[in-house]
């Protein structure tokens, strides 16, 4: 069996943004909502300082405190490892938001997702359309830019009182391609792979650069591995 892992490069990595926007469209996520998230952090003060960019995402932890929690087991570790979730058993308890050490990689959906899209106010009259009007328009479930390519192994939109989270893109997984946030990366900073095969780039990276893996010391052994930090020291002061 597979042992999926995703690897950052932080020095590829430029911060613009494109895998949670592209993380979002894929999965139709609602407003609010990230499976694909940043931690930013500016250190020092002018003009030695520092900036922090780190993306984020589930880190599909081989030992899984969201999974060991869950009461229902809807949280559950599927093939390759990843944790994945099945909404049917689901019931919104939170439980595994509070046992993840990871604050805001686990969403409770606390409203109906994409209601604004079923609203049939018009805000010009006779001159713009409605955001129900433009959905009927589009054909489309939810939102105008539906994918209902998630379906395929977690509903497409997940509905409200349960919770949701990345699955490194199951859906895609499975059917030999790359998670969404992998592939629209504009600057290739993100490389998935099986760490069980040695020819694999996230194996070949691992094995080059000494990696780094967000709060290790817990024991949650996370499968999102950052590489080649970019850390530069503020220069002293003149004076």
């Amino acid at each position: 069996m597979a042992r999926y892992a995703m690897v950052i490069d932080m020095q590829l990595c430029t911060g613009c943004g494109g895998c949670i926007i592209g993380c979002m469209n894929e999965n139709n996520l609602p407003e609010g909502m990230r499976w694909s998230g940043k931690i930013t952090e500016t250190l020092g003060r002018y003009p030695n300082t520092r900036y922090h960019y780190r993306p984020t995402l589930c880190n599909h932890c081989e030992n899984a405190p969201c999974v060991h929690g869950c009461p229902t087991k809807s949280l559950y570790k599927a093939e390759g490892g990843i944790t994945a979730h099945d909404i049917n058993k689901c019931i919104g308890c939170r439980y595994c938001m509070f046992n993840c050490p990871y604050e805001g990689v686990i969403f409770y959906n606390l409203r109906q997702p994409h209601a604004e899209w079923r609203n049939d106010t018009v805000v010009i009259p006779g001159s713009t359309s409605t955001p129900a009007e433009t959905l009927r328009r589009a054909g489309a479930r939810g939102w105008p830019i539906y994918n209902p390519d998630p379906g395929i192994t977690y509903a497409s939109i997940r509905p409200r009182g349960v919770v949701e989270k990345c699955n490194f893109c199951q859906h895609r997984v499975i059917n030999g391609e790359l998670p969404y946030c992998v592939e629209v990366c504009p600057s290739k900073a993100r490389t998935f792979g099986d760490l069980d095969d040695p020819q694999s780039k996230a194996s070949q990276l691992l094995g080059m650069y000494p990696a780094e893996r967000l709060r290790e010391e817990l024991g949650t052994k996370p499968r999102v591995y950052y590489i080649r930090e970019f850390c530069p020291q503020p220069q002293p002061r003149a004076g």
